[in-house]
């Protein structure tokens, strides 16, 4: 499908922007060493990642992708977890290779620039400013800042609005199904990364209008 030059563009956090996996997965294993079970490991956990950190919490808690561990059980872990995370949202996060050049393009060329993640407000603006990006976005919209978030199109609408940029001169920049049924929904443009966190799947079954093995590769598709 060919691109329309967007008047907008939307980008994710997680396993799009930032490999943040590892403090995750540090997180993970430091609560699960606090309530006396076993490690997981940070292969495990990238393969957990994608549905938000109390379904991450769940699988971590279980060694199940759709376990449902004893309430009382997740009721001591989870706020084990957010203390431990909230210590080390950015110690071992790393840029991915291409995002410079990306944004530095975006805001070159004058391109309404925008972040919306399912990640909880606190760590989002912890993580983005730790690591030198947050002045570069508009609008950070995160997935407690409305009644809804991905893969509801509400935080796509709100930036497009925020902007006064109709949904068809918008363009969300992702690494899951989750943005893909947003930007769907929404009636935006959508491109994929292929290295993020899609639960082990291939970003490609989800059709996207476009994928990329990096993100130094958009100014051309833009441009195409």
């Amino acid at each position: 499908m060919a691109l329309k030059k967007p008047e907008m563009v939307l980008l994710d956090v997680d396993g799009t922007l930032v490999d943040t996996a590892p403090d995750l997965a540090y997180a993970v294993d430091c609560m699960l060493q606090e309530v006396g079970l076993p490690e997981c490991g940070e292969s495990k956990v990238r393969a957990w990642i994608g549905n938000g950190i109390e379904r991450l919490v769940k699988r971590a808690l279980t060694g199940d992708f759709d376990g449902e561990p004893e309430n009382r059980l997740y009721e001591k872990a989870f706020p084990i977890f957010l203390d431990i995370y909230a210590d080390n949202v950015c110690k071992r996060s790393r840029i991915y290779n291409g995002v410079s050049e990306c944004l530095n393009y975006l805001k070159e060329n004058n391109f309404k620039l925008g972040c919306v993640t399912n990640k909880r407000a606190r760590f989002t603006k912890t993580l983005l400013k730790t690591l030198g990006m947050f002045d570069d976005f508009g609008i950070v919209i995160a997935g407690d800042t409305l009644l809804k978030k991905k893969p509801d199109p509400m935080p796509l609408l709100h930036a497009a609005r925020f902007f006064k940029v109709k949904p068809e001169a918008s363009l969300m920049v992702g690494d899951s199904r989750t943005d893909v049924g947003a930007a769907r929904a929404a009636g935006f443009q959508i491109i994929c990364v292929t290295y993020g966190y899609n639960l082990g799947e291939d970003i490609r079954f989800a059709n996207p209008d476009a994928v990329v093995d990096s993100l130094a590769e958009l100014p051309a598709l833009l441009n195409a």
